[in-house]
């Protein structure tokens, strides 16, 4: 699950984070070195904070260099409105600079895309814009055999929004907002509970950062080391668990909105006591995609926790029934197999994703991620599905 998120140079220096005795997969060091990295150094980690409201109040240092101490949550939940204009709505529907030179593989009718003859660290700003325009409208993009350093990496994401930096996980050194994906890593900091029956890493549908007041666009996955076999990731789209719905069931949701929480926790400066508590955020249940004009049903198991106005037992009802469109309709999701050198691109804001942990650590798994966040969550009544703008059978 995805870690509450801090702004670039936010909270204090990096500090070394040791690989407790973790040999780094030879293709992660030989990427390093090659980006001029020194991996005896490998990785680091941000400053953690400890208060909810140091939280809060993150994404708006750059516009109040300290936050209002005295400030309650409340206020500092809603102070956050970034200016954000998604590349993807400049882009070419035709996409011709993007793919001119490229072969276009559609992995399914409704997900996913892969696209060979193109290396993400050439793109124009032209084609980076298309290349936003295909993840709004497929999902998720993938391309194989990548030569990325983290430092291209990073650059590519600001082009599709402010990059995240989180408190909460390892990063690459001197390259802050690049996080470090490793789940033997992961594992041996949780105490090494990982097994066939409790898997580890991303083992459990999410989708990125949604607590935060305008949270995760695209996320921009680079595996640089992947098992022989296993290790598979599966997206499923927003806009047609959307479209699953009955029209009864859409005017239903239409409108609301719901509470979505970080996944870790933080303590509140003015009721200590009271234990650790999440990062909150109301959104709405079904948002539309800036890009594309279309809507999506935004909703996840692990973080989307209270549908607003209705009571604990209605909302759980409706959520668990919702949280099973994503999960169980195979025929709006992707299954992606993993080479090394693979990026993978996807767009929060239409999808969830979880990770298969089938090879159960025995091999290695190592990469790196940019997260780019987007514009705050809005719901249009007029916008159309995908279905409906696409002239399919609703």
């Amino acid at each position: 699950m995805a870690p509450s998120a801090i702004s670039e140079g936010g909270q204090g220096q990096d500090t070394f984070s040791p690989a407790l005795g973790l040999e780094l997969p030879q293709s992660a060091e030989q990427r390093l070195q090659k980006a001029g990295i020194d991996p005896r150094s490998y990785p680091t980690r941000p400053q953690k904070p400890d208060y909810l409201d140091e939280v809060y109040a993150i994404r708006n240092e750059y516009r109040c260099k300290m936050p209002n101490r005295n400030a309650s949550h409340g206020d500092l939940a809603h102070l956050s409105n970034r200016n954000y204009v998604d590349p993807g709505s400049r882009a070419d529907p035709e996409k011709k600079a993007l793919l001119k030179d490229a072969k276009v593989t559609h992995l399914t009718c409704h997900i996913g895309t892969e696209l060979s003859g193109i290396q993400l660290a050439q793109l124009t700003p032209q084609q980076r814009d298309e290349l936003g325009l295909l993840i709004a409208e497929r999902s998720v993009v993938f391309l194989r055999d990548q030569d990325l350093s983290p430092q291209q990496q990073k650059e590519l994401g600001e082009h599709f929004g402010e990059i995240e930096v989180h408190p909460q996980v390892p990063q690459v050194p001197g390259v802050p907002g690049v996080t470090v994906m490793w789940p033997d890593l992961q594992n041996k900091e949780r105490g090494g509970k990982a097994n066939f029956r409790q898997p580890g890493g991303a083992s459990g549908w999410h989708t990125d950062l949604v607590h935060e007041a305008q949270p995760a666009g695209v996320t921009h996955l680079h595996n640089d080391t992947v098992p022989e076999f296993g290790g598979d990731t599966v997206w499923s789209s927003g806009y047609s668990a959307y479209d699953k719905l009955s029209p009864a069931f859409k005017a239903f949701v239409d409108g609301k909105t719901a509470i979505y929480r970080s996944a870790h926790t933080y303590i509140d400066r003015d009721d200590p006591k009271a234990g650790p508590k999440h990062v909150e955020r109301e959104h709405p249940l079904v948002r539309v995609h800036p890009a594309t004009g279309w809507k999506t049903l935004w909703v996840n198991r692990a973080m989307t926790v209270k549908i607003v106005g209705l009571e604990k037992a209605e909302s759980d009802l409706i959520l668990e029934y919702l949280f099973g469109v994503y999960e169980k309709n195979i025929d709006i999701q992707v299954r992606f197999k993993w080479t090394p050198g693979t990026s993978a691109l996807w767009d929060n804001r239409i999808t969830q994703h979880i990770a298969s942990w089938d090879y159960e650590g025995d091999e290695a798994r190592h990469g790196t991620r940019v997260v780019s966040l987007a514009e705050k969550p809005f719901f249009d009544p007029n916008a159309p599905t995908r279905r409906q703008a696409l002239g399919l059978n609703t």
